[in-house]
């Protein structure tokens, strides 16, 4: 009995399948109602693996006993006792236990025992002005350093041995392990100035430079210095303006580093926790200020983890309304495969009222699988409330404000927009993984620009997430949908055959070469900005430069468009059967009718604003579907509808209309 994770699908048993989650903060929950609440997650939700957190702070709360997982010192401790409920009634796992976990509770979830500003001797995450990083005014502790890094190595490996050991799969629920939260402390998508100015995050950095290129007299021929000793390099904490291809190379540095420490700090921990399941990742998106890309694409490689696996969170905003949220959603939808392992679904008085309605979830959950994920999450399925003193003393209860299952246990009406989409996915999730996005083009990441301008100016040396944000503007606003490659880890580009790469003065000779042969092979290459004339070690190197035609990339008629209505159109095919999958996304100012053309053909589907549809269409003809055509935030209100061909399914009054496996339900 077997698990893993095959380029981002979770496989169990050899069957892949999308992966529907709900989290559970039991720990902010009286324990008597445990079980009736993940009952109603199971049966009203109808979802079946549970997330949750195990806060280091909650288990505990002083250095001076073992972490209670047992519920010795108080009920609501008894993690081993919830996992085992869990297995009892059926339901799968993704154990979450940090070390830092935001989850609105105090400290992000550490013990404050682990602060430096209560224990002198933890060395503090520095920024760029040597300043203290800090979470809601409290010094957060570096990583690497000497006196945290033994601290946090005991408590994951308590957690490995004493909670999730005997928990996991199959003998247990546990089927994946999610290590960290959106970074290393919610971090991931700061600014690369944000961190690790601390002594041992610059050791870490210096061990770096020192195996990536060997010798001084190496770094000083690429970077113009004079240094003798690798000590004696400063990171970059400003940008000057340079002049000279040498002065950007310390940003593509401390970028790459950014990149390399956030693998380390992963690798570390995974491996105290030390679980046979699969591990992953929860990556928050890009943050939003200009230079909001380039942070996020220097630090975020997947390709770098070597056995940790991606997945991502989405905290940015209403993607219906704002371009901006939409932008960076799709975006980490598209950066590598794997689930949304974290949704708003409850949450509408501390982030926007516009989560008080499940349209907007709905909308952002099949926006994210139409992008490229490979499951959603329901954050949280459970309203909670009674955690103990110390945990969260910020956030009244419930514990979120509108969650599909509310505090006391009944079902609210989001449960039926999540027990749709719930249902669809158990019915067609595994084709819908195996079917192919109808792309137009691609965007090729080339990172080491994402170092230099997540400093610059946007005239200011190379570009690259303006270049992509750019070019996601021009996709989107012609109708079409993309694809997204890193260059350097990449060796096959012919799934890319209209390729857009940003330019600069240099670029890895590999790279260069991969792309001349794409051109030669009869592909299309287009580069945002001046071809490079230099490699990766500022020698001369103009293979692509050679190569380059002139000429912009022609891309074909897209096979799906929206004729009418402001929304957005995504296409999946099965590559084996005449099976195609139409995910229409309706804008928050459009309600009605949205008329879309598939190979030319009519497709109309009825919508609240905002509101959005998935249809599965079987030889070209109608199978199942989900349309919303309520949005209660918004007061909109329409008989939810989709017609194809000659047949016709409208509700018979202002509804969401479903149907899954032939089954009707008028909701």
């Amino acid at each position: 009995m077997t698990i893993e994770v095959r380029d981002g699908v979770t496989v169990i048993e050899g069957e892949p399948e999308a992966l529907v989650t709900a989290d559970y903060p039991y720990y902010r929950d009286d324990p008597a109602v445990w079980a009736d609440r993940l009952r109603a997650i199971r049966d009203d939700l109808g979802i079946h693996v549970i997330s949750c957190y195990l806060p280091w702070r909650h288990h505990q709360p002083t250095p001076d006993g073992p972490p209670d997982f047992s519920g010795q010192t108080h009920p609501s401790r008894d993690v081993v006792g919830f996992l085992s409920l869990c297995h009892e009634l059926g339901l799968r796992v993704i154990a979450k236990p940090g070390p830092f976990i935001h989850a609105e509770t105090n400290y992000g979830g550490l013990p404050d025992w682990v602060c430096p500003r209560t224990n002198p001797a933890i060395e503090p995450l520095l920024d760029a002005r040597g300043e203290m990083s800090a979470w809601l005014g409290e010094p957060l502790p570096a990583p690497l350093g000497p006196v945290f890094d033994p601290l946090v190595t005991q408590w994951l490996a308590a957690t490995g041995k004493e909670v999730l050991e005997a928990a996991t799969w199959p003998e247990g629920p546990v089927i994946l392990m999610q290590i960290a939260n959106e970074g290393i402390f919610t971090s991931g998508a700061l600014p690369l100035s944000a961190y690790d100015y601390s002594a041992s995050g610059l050791g870490f950095f210096r061990s770096r430079l020192q195996a990536w290129y060997g010798t001084p007299q190496e770094y000083n021929r690429v970077h113009g210095t004079a240094i003798a000793d690798w000590q004696e390099i400063q990171p970059p904490r400003e940008w000057r303006a340079p002049a000279r291809s040498e002065e950007q190379q310390g940003y593509a540095d401390w970028g790459r580093f950014h990149a390399e420490y956030l693998a380390e700090v992963y690798h570390r921990w995974a491996a105290a926790v030390n679980c046979r399941v699969p591990v992953v990742v929860n990556l928050n998106p890009p943050a939003e200020h200009h230079h909001s890309f380039d942070d996020w694409l220097a630090r975020v490689r997947p390709e770098l983890w070597d056995g940790i696996h991606y997945g991502f969170t989405n905290w940015m905003g209403v993607v219906s309304a704002n371009p901006d949220s939409q932008a960076r959603y799709v975006l980490a939808a598209k950066r590598a495969p794997g689930p949304n392992l974290e949704e708003n679904w409850g949450f509408s008085e501390l982030y926007d009222p516009a989560y008080a309605d499940a349209t907007t979830s709905f909308h952002q959950s099949l926006l994210a699988m139409a992008a490229g994920a490979t499951g959603f999450n329901v954050y949280t399925g459970v309203g909670t409330s009674g955690w103990l003193e110390g945990l969260d003393s910020v956030h009244d209860s419930p514990y979120p404000d509108s969650a599909p299952i509310a505090e006391d246990g009944t079902v609210t009406p989001k449960a039926h927009a999540v027990r749709s989409l719930a249902d669809f996915l158990a019915q067609h999730g595994a084709e819908f993984l195996e079917c192919v996005p109808e792309t137009s083009a691609s965007y090729g990441l080339y990172l080491p620009y994402a170092g230099i301008a997540a400093w610059s100016g946007p005239g200011d040396g190379p570009q690259l997430g303006r270049s992509l944000r750019a070019f996601h503007d021009r996709m989107r606003a012609a109708g079409r949908d993309y694809q997204v490659v890193e260059l350097e880890s990449a060796t096959d580009l012919s799934a890319h055959p209209r390729l857009t790469v940003p330019g600069g003065v240099f670029m890895h000779r590999q790279v260069q070469r991969l792309l001349a042969a794409h051109i030669e092979a009869g592909n299309q290459v287009e580069v945002d900005g001046p071809a490079p004339v230099l490699d990766e070690f500022l020698r001369p190197c103009r293979i692509l430069a050679e190569a380059l035609t002139g000429a912009s990339c022609d891309l074909p008629e897209p096979r799906v468009r929206v004729v009418d209505g402001h929304a957005d159109a995504f296409l999946r095919t099965h590559p084996e059967r005449d099976v195609t999958y139409l995910t229409v996304l309706t804008m928050s100012d459009h309600e009605g009718a949205v008329l879309v053309e598939l190979d030319g053909r009519p497709i109309e589907l009825i919508t609240a604003r905002g509101g959005a549809a998935i249809v599965r269409l079987v030889g070209g003809e109608l199978d199942d579907f989900l349309v919303k055509g309520v949005n209660g935030f918004l007061d909109s209100a329409v008989p939810a509808g989709v017609k194809v061909g000659a047949e016709i399914l409208i509700a018979d009054h202002p509804a969401d209309l479903d149907r899954i496996g032939g089954e009707f339900r008028i909701r």
